[in-house]
C-alpha cells in the first residue's frame, strides 16, 4: 500500500489528476495519442495491454493499430479517423480486433483533434476500451426491442432480414417467420430504387446514421419516420407509421397556403395599378392552389345586366403548360358563344356564385352555342367549376372562374370559401386598378397639355422626349420647354420640381408658364435675367417651392453666321450640366460650368449666365436626373455612362439619338421622371415657321450678371 500522504499538500490539480487516473483505470479505459506531424502513435500500458501487446512490441504507428483490427472493420474505421481529422468532428466507433491467440475482442473508442494557431490539426487524442462482455448483454436488449411500440429491424450485409421486432411484424403486415432470411429489395418491391434504397446504402456506405420521412405504396400505404444506422454486421432500422400525423401535416399546410394565397392576391394585387396587369396576376395566382384552370372576366361601364356588352375574358391560365393554348382559344370565342342562360351572365346578373360539381363539360356545353367554343371546353374537360363575382365599390367589376379536372374532382366547401375570400380581394384590387386607371388617363391628359412640341427654327432640330416614372402616376415635376424669343433667338429649357404627382405636375406648369412669359415679353432677356425673374415671382406668389432649371439661349450676330458658328448661352438653377456632341463626335460637358442655387430658396440669389461658342454640326443636350440617377451608383458615375453612350450613339440622326439613349440608360421605364431637350444646329437655310415672325438676326444680349 502507498505511503499515506498529507492530503493538504496535495494540490487541487494533482487531486484531479489524480481522479482522473483512478477513473479511467477502474473502467478500464486506455487513452492514445497521435501525432498527425511525426506520424508517432503513443498508447499508454492499459490500451497496450488490450490490444495484445507487451510495452516493447508496438511499433508505436497507425500501421501496428492496423494490424490488429479485423480486416472486415480496417476501412472503415481508417474512414472514421480521416473523416474526424479533416472535419473537425469527434471519432466514435465499434470495432473489432484480432488478438494474436485468434480470439475476437470488441473495442468502443473515441477521439477529438487538435489544431496548432493556423488551425491545421496536429494531434488526435482519444480513449479506448474493451465491450466484448457487453455483447452477452444483447439478449436482454432484445427484450427491450420485443417491447418496443416502434418497428425494428436488422438487415445484414447482403439486405438480409436478421431480426424483426413484434411492432414491425404489425406494421409491415408480415410476419418474422416470412421475412427472416429474405432480401428486403425482393420482400418489398417498392422500396428498390426508391428514397428507401438510396438512404439505407448511403448509410452503409458512408458510416453514418440517416433519417428521412417516406411512403410506402399499398399494400401498406402509409407515410413512415425512419431511422437507420450502420453497424458491423449490417443495418439497424427504427421506424413509426406516421400515416396520421402526415394527414394532419398535409391539412395543415393547405390552410397555410390558403392563408398565404389570400395574402398574395392582397399584396400583388394592391401593388399592381395596372388592370390587365392585375388580372392577369390574379389568373396564374390561384392555379393550381385553388384550381386547375382559370378564367378572369372583366367589365366595363357599358355592362347590362344579362347583356354581352362590356363583357371580355382577359385572363386566363392552365396549369399545364400543352393545355394553354387550348384555354386561350376557348377564351377568344367563349364570350360571343354564351346563351342567354349561361353561368357567366348569371352570375353577373345575380351577383351570386354559381357552383357545378359534377359533369361541368357537358354544363358548359349546353349554355354554348354550337360551334368552336363546344369543342374547346370538351377538349378542356372540366369536372367541376365555381364561377365567382368580384365585387367593387357597389357594383361588379367582373367574375373569376376556377375549374377542375378530373384528377381534382368536385369543389369542397372549404375551397369554395378560400375562392369566395380571394374573390372578395380581388374584386376591391381591380376595382382599385380601374380608377388608377382612369386617374392615369386623366394625368396624361395634364402632363401632355403641358409638354407641347418644340419650334423649327431656322438653324437647327429640335427634338424632346418626356418618359414618366413607372412607379409613378404618369405625372411629375419634370418638364422641357423650347420656343422662340421675339428677337429670334431660341431658347431651351429643362426643370424639375420634387415630387412624382399631380401637385407637382401643376406647379409644373405654372412655373413653365410663368418662365416662358417673362422670356418671350423681353427682346433683350438673357437666361441669366429669366431665372433672377422668375425667383422674383415665386417669392410674391408665395409657391412654396423648389426646383432645378437650365435655360439656354442659342443666339448670333452677322459675322457669326457668315463663320457658321453660335453662341451659346445659359445660366444653371441647381441643375445638371448640359452635353456637347462636337461635329467630330466629340462628347463634352460645357466648360467653366457653375450650379448656382436653386428657384425658390433666396429671390436675392446671383443669376450668371455661361457663354460657350458651337460650330454648325453640334448637338447640345439638356436633360434631367432621372436619365442618370440610379439606387446602385452616384450622379458622378451616371453623367460618366451618359458621356458614354451619346459617344457611342452620336452618328445617329436626332430623333434616333434620343430614342437610344433613353433604351440604353433606362431601358424605356426610368424609376424617375426623365425629361429631355436636344438641338443639332444645320445650315441655316431651312424656312423658318410662320409663328417665328420675320427673319432677323438675334441681338445680342450683355454678357453682365441680373441684378
Amino acid at each position: 500500500m502507498d505511503e499515506a500522504v498529507d492530503p493538504v499538500l496535495i494540490s487541487a490539480r494533482e487531486a484531479e489528476r489524480l481522479r482522473g487516473e483512478l477513473a479511467i483505470d477502474a473502467a478500464g479505459i486506455g487513452t492514445f495519442d497521435w501525432d498527425l506531424v511525426s506520424g508517432r502513435l503513443d498508447w499508454d500500458d492499459r490500451l497496450i495491454e488490450i490490444f495484445g501487446f507487451n510495452p516493447g512490441t508496438f511499433d508505436s504507428t497507425i500501421y501496428g493499430f492496423n494490424d490488429r483490427l479485423h480486416p472486415d472493420d480496417l476501412a472503415r474505421v481508417t474512414a472514421d479517423l480521416q473523416t474526424a481529422i479533416d472535419t473537425g468532428n469527434d471519432f466514435a466507433s465499434v470495432y473489432r480486433i484480432i488478438l494474436p491467440s485468434g480470439d475476437t475482442r470488441w473495442i468502443s473508442a473515441r477521439g477529438r483533434r487538435l489544431c496548432n494557431p493556423d488551425g491545421q490539426p496536429v494531434r488526435l487524442l482519444g480513449a479506448a476500451y474493451d465491450i466484448t462482455d457487453q455483447r452477452d448483454a444483447e439478449l436482454s436488449v432484445t427484450r427491450v426491442l420485443e417491447a418496443m411500440p416502434a418497428g425494428f429491424y436488422s438487415l445484414d450485409r447482403q439486405w438480409r432480414f436478421t431480426y424483426v421486432n413484434a411492432a414491425a411484424e404489425k406494421i409491415l403486415l408480415r410476419g418474422r417467420d416470412k421475412l427472416l432470411g429474405q432480401v428486403i429489395w425482393t420482400e418489398f418491391p417498392a422500396a428498390a430504387g426508391s428514397i428507401f434504397e438510396d438512404s439505407y446504402r448511403r448509410a452503409v456506405d458512408t458510416g453514418q446514421p440517416v433519417s428521412f420521412p417516406a411512403y410506402y405504396p399499398p399494400p401498406l400505404d402509409g407515410w413512415y419516420e425512419l431511422h437507420a444506422w450502420p453497424s458491423p454486421d449490417g443495418l439497424s432500422v427504427y421506424f413509426l407509421d406516421v400515416t396520421d400525423r402526415h394527414h394532419d401535416q398535409q391539412q395543415a399546410e393547405a390552410a397555410a397556403a390558403r392563408q398565404a394565397l389570400q395574402v398574395a392576391v392582397t399584396e400583388q394585387l394592391t401593388g399592381t395599378m395596372q388592370t390587365d396587369r392585375a388580372v392577369a396576376l390574379l389568373a396564374r395566382l390561384v392555379v393550381p392552389a385553388l384550381a386547375d384552370f382559370s378564367i378572369v372576366t372583366l367589365v366595363d361601364d357599358t355592362f347590362t345586366p344579362g347583356s354581352r356588352r362590356g363583357v371580355r375574358d382577359v385572363g386566363l391560365w392552365h396549369r399545364d403548360e400543352a393545355a394553354r393554348s387550348v384555354l386561350d382559344a376557348y377564351g377568344q370565342v367563349r364570350i360571343p358563344s354564351l346563351q342567354d342562360q349561361a353561368f357567366a351572365l348569371r352570375a353577373l346578373s345575380s351577383g351570386q356564385p354559381v357552383v357545378i360539381n359534377h359533369d361541368a363539360t357537358s354544363a358548359i356545353r349546353g349554355v354554348l352555342v354550337e360551334g368552336p367554343a363546344q369543342d374547346l371546353i370538351a377538349e378542356l374537360a372540366p369536372e367541376s367549376f365555381i364561377t365567382l363575382p368580384l365585387r367593387g365599390r357597389g357594383h361588379t367589376v367582373g367574375l373569376l372562374t376556377l375549374f377542375n379536372g378530373p384528377a381534382r374532382g368536385t369543389v369542397s366547401p372549404l375551397d369554395l370559401a378560400s375562392a369566395t375570400e380571394v374573390a372578395a380581394r380581388a374584386g376591391l384590387a381591380l376595382d382599385n386598378a380601374r380608377l388608377y386607371g382612369q386617374q392615369r388617363a386623366l394625368a396624361e391628359q395634364l402632363q401632355h397639355s403641358f409638354l407641347s412640341a418644340p419650334p423649327e427654327p431656322d438653324h437647327g432640330q429640335i427634338v424632346v422626349r418626356y418618359l414618366p416614372a413607372t412607379a409613378a402616376a404618369a405625372v411629375g415635376g419634370d418638364w422641357y420647354d423650347a420656343f422662340m424669343q421675339p428677337d429670334g433667338a431660341t431658347m431651351l429649357v429643362i426643370g424639375d420640381v420634387a415630387g412624382h404627382d399631380t401637385a407637382a405636375a401643376a406647379t409644373m406648369g405654372q412655373l413653365r408658364s410663368m418662365l416662358r412669359g417673362i422670356a418671350a415679353s423681353d427682346d433683350h432677356a438673357g437666361p441669366a435675367q429669366v431665372l433672377h425673374r422668375v425667383d422674383k415671382a415665386m417669392a410674391q406668389l408665395e409657391m412654396g417651392t423648389l426646383a432645378t432649371a437650365v435655360v439656354a439661349r442659342l443666339e448670333q450676330n452677322l459675322d457669326e453666321r457668315e463663320r457658321g458658328v453660335t453662341r451659346l448661352r445659359w445660366s444653371n438653377a441647381g441643375h445638371l450640366p448640359p452635353l456637347v456632341i462636337h461635329p467630330d463626335g466629340n462628347v463634352a460637358p460645357i466648360p467653366d460650368w457653375r450650379a448656382e442655387m436653386l428657384l425658390g430658396v433666396d429671390q436675392g440669389s446671383p443669376r450668371t449666365d455661361t457663354v460657350t461658342v458651337l460650330e454648325r454640326g453640334a448637338t447640345v443636350l439638356l436633360y434631367t436626373d432621372g436619365l442618370v440617377e440610379r439606387r446602385d451608383s452616384d450622379l458622378d458615375t451616371g453623367i460618366e455612362r451618359l458621356r458614354a453612350a451619346v459617344a457611342e450613339l452620336a452618328h445617329l440622326p436626332l430623333q434616333e439619338l434620343c430614342d437610344a439613349i433613353l433604351q440604353r440608360l433606362v431601358n424605356g421605364r426610368p424609376d424617375d421622371d426623365v425629361a429631355l431637350v436636344a438641338i443639332r444646329l444645320h445650315r441655316q437655310d431651312q424656312p423658318r415657321p410662320a409663328e417665328a415672325g420675320p427673319r432677323r438676326l438675334p441681338d445680342p444680349v450683355p454678357d453682365e450678371p441680373s441684378p
